[in-house]
């Protein structure tokens, strides 16, 4: 007979607060409100960083009250345990709109859940965008997955094939984030009992419907902040929620689709020649991206 343990995704009020700027995550009943008070018609440059920062902070507040059932055992927020270290990513190289937003689904377990970057594999956010510093933990902590931050060993072959094409064609991450930015859907990463990754797209309703509210409503208002003119989602899943946001919202976006880089997809392999022999993408490379 199916489990119906039913897992709250915490906040990490009992883990251990290295960072003074650590959000302060407190429930508050006008979180709509601040959600909707932060856009406006005309954004600041100066503000782009602390607005997308506030966003996601609402974000986490907002998905932190989702209970999830079995098989989910465990959800870990980086933008919880690692804010400070996604500050950093979000202030050095969001300060500005961006024409381009390349779209993640979630956390991988030795990518962003180590670090709080998106794709965010130890050795290319240390030493190619130049981000480390002091990571905590979160308040359920599964054995095998544990989390390291920088001292981890384990190395994303998502991020690191996602963020090394980056770095083969733009030589300098500020070549590459003057147009673009790297941005992750949802910003949560969920494991069964034995540590095996969940992803969004393996939920079931209602905590699936729940979840989708949030992240669909904060990606539309991504989008606005920065002034995105395309979205290009990372695997076909973030190309769908952008593609479903897009027109509910009726944003004037374009959305186009890269192959994940996930190793365990079919035939992936050469991974950055297919995904630079797409026309579309490859166009960007050139015209944007390499600018």
């Amino acid at each position: 007979m199916a489990s119906s343990r039913k897992v709250k995704a915490r906040r990490d009020s009992d883990s251990v607060d290295i960072n003074p700027k650590r959000m302060k995550l407190e429930d508050k009943d006008n979180v709509e409100e601040e959600n909707d008070s932060i856009i406006t018609s005309d954004v600041s440059l100066e503000n782009v960083s602390q607005q997308l920062l506030s966003l996601e902070q609402n974000l986490a507040i907002e998905v932190g009250k989702i209970t999830f059932h079995s098989p989910v055992e465990y959800v870990y927020n980086p933008l919880e345990y690692a804010f400070n270290i996604h500050t950093m990513y979000v202030e050095k190289y969001c300060k500005t709109v961006k024409k381009i937003l390349f779209l993640g689904m979630n956390p991988g377990p030795w990518g962003m859940v180590q670090t709080g970057v998106p794709f965010g594999e130890i050795n290319m956010v240390r030493d190619w965008l130049k981000i480390s510093g002091p990571v905590g933990k979160p308040a359920k902590e599964q054995p095998s997955r544990k989390v390291t931050g920088f001292q981890c060993t384990r190395s994303e072959v998502s991020g690191k094939r996602l963020w090394g094409l980056f770095q083969e064609l733009c030589k300098s991450p500020e070549k590459l984030f003057k147009h673009a930015y790297i941005h992750n859907y949802c910003p949560i990463a969920l494991m069964n009992k034995k540590g095996c990754n969940i992803t969004p797209a393996e939920l079931k309703a209602p905590e699936v419907q729940t979840l989708h509210a949030a992240c669909d409503k904060a990606l539309a208002k991504t989008i606005s902040i920065l002034k995105v003119e395309i979205v290009i989602g990372i695997g076909g899943y973030a190309e769908k929620r952008a593609q479903l946001v897009v027109q509910s919202s009726k944003l004037p976006v374009k959305v186009l689709c890269l192959p994940h880089p996930s190793p365990r997809a079919v035939n992936n392999k050469n991974w950055s020649e297919k995904a630079t022999q797409k026309t579309e993408f490859g166009q960007l490379m050139r015209q944007d991206l390499r600018a």
